[in-house]
């Protein structure tokens, strides 16, 4: 009989962490951390979480595998997924950003006094063999490219193909005005011609007209939501060209379609294109409480279920954060009481029945995934902290 692994202070523990490039780690440092993870870090740094936080078959140790996420991860060690900085928190001295894990690299389970920590090991010898804490690190045998926290191309296309405005800013924004050699639509390496301020940007996207987004409480507008059309590059500015009998000509600029998903045409609006990064979604709950409800579902769909996106009448000013996980309510149903003769009308109590993640936040809207859902999903259904 092998003896049961004893625990190893982190300050040992440090060194098993492997590293896939110098360069990598460097990046890692620039990641954000959030005031509340660290908070929750420091919170466990020395105690670990309790063993009834942990999975019911929560396994020893777990070999990362290209296509896992932290979110897959996290629901193997932990009854709720989005808790996983609890679980994590030891790690928090020495490994200064929690973002970035590697395929290759093994966590490893250690249970210590009723309390649970997930630490790095090294797997030696072959599959199968025995998982130990080793001081020592490894930089070859990893994937280069650190694991996401949930499966990107389920949110990827989203935050190209959207964009919420807190006013109908688009109503003023640049717009095409023509099109090449009299084109009524335009695809992609056509060439397009608009006026406005471009303040200076060179890459858009391009739009159509807004819709509103209203409250479904208060049917106040929260937003005016976009539908995309595609991308475009300014190649050549706009001027007002002096002509020799003293009148102005007034010279659009001039922009080549990059990309579509609709044909672009007269009148439609250009917005600088943001700059993305997908790695900086990190699971968490709320440090207060919270409620909303669901303002649309994404596209032209009455309802919507897993893996699809909502739009959350809650936003940067009411305290959301991208990361953060909202539980879903079902109302409860209307039903009568029969029992003592004459019958009374009931409601029965609301049931939890989904998951989301928030992804995208606007200062009064956010956009969330749904990570597990019983029942269809509607706008004007309610989410709480978790």
């Amino acid at each position: 009989m092998k003896p049961a692994a004893r625990p190893v202070h982190f300050s040992v523990l440090a060194a098993c962490l492997t590293l896939a490039t110098t360069s990598a780690w460097a990046q890692a440092s620039k990641l954000p951390v959030t005031p509340e993870q660290r908070r929750v870090a420091e919170q466990v740094a020395s105690a670990g979480v309790p063993l009834a936080e942990l999975a019911p078959n929560a396994p020893d140790s777990h070999t990362v595998q290209p296509g896992d996420t932290l979110w897959d991860i996290s629901k193997l060690f932990l009854k709720s997924p989005w808790r996983w900085p609890e679980l994590w928190g030891m790690n928090r001295d020495q490994i200064r950003n929690p973002h970035l894990i590697y395929p290759g690299q093994v966590l490893m389970l250690v249970k210590v006094d009723g309390r649970a920590r997930l630490q790095f090991g090294q797997r030696v010898g072959g599959a199968g063999d025995t998982v130990k804490v080793s001081p020592q690190m490894r930089v070859s045998a990893l994937d280069a490219n650190p694991i996401p926290v949930i499966p990107l191309a389920l949110i990827q296309p989203f935050l190209t193909d959207t964009a919420v405005f807190d006013t109908d800013a688009l109503a003023t924004a640049p717009r095409i005005v023509a099109t090449q050699e009299g084109h009524v639509l335009l695809g992609k390496g056509d060439l397009a011609y608009a006026r406005g301020d471009f303040a200076g940007a060179t890459d858009f996207r391009v739009f159509r007209t807004a819709r509103a987004l209203r409250d479904p409480a208060t049917n106040e507008i929260l937003g005016y939501e976009a539908p995309y059309v595609g991308t475009a590059d300014l190649i050549r500015p706009g001027e007002n060209r002096a002509r020799p009998d003293g009148k102005t000509d007034i010279v659009p600029a001039t922009l080549r379609i990059s990309q579509v998903k609709q044909e672009v045409g007269i009148g439609d609006r250009l917005a600088p294109a943001p700059q993305r990064d997908l790695e900086r979604y990190v699971p968490h709950a709320p440090d207060q409480p919270m409620a909303g409800q669901i303002a649309a579902i994404y596209g032209d769909a009455l309802n919507a279920g897993q893996n699809q996106i909502v739009t959350l009448n809650r936003g940067k000013r009411d305290g959301v954060e991208r990361g953060h996980v909202f539980a879903l309510w079902r109302d409860g149903e209307a039903a009568v009481d029969k029992t003592q003769g004459k019958a009374q009308a009931i409601k029965l109590p609301d049931e939890r029945h989904g998951v989301l993640f928030v992804f995208e936040v606007y200062e009064r809207v956010s956009y969330a995934l749904i990570i597990s859902v019983k029942e269809p999903v509607k706008a004007g259904d309610r989410f709480t902290q978790p």
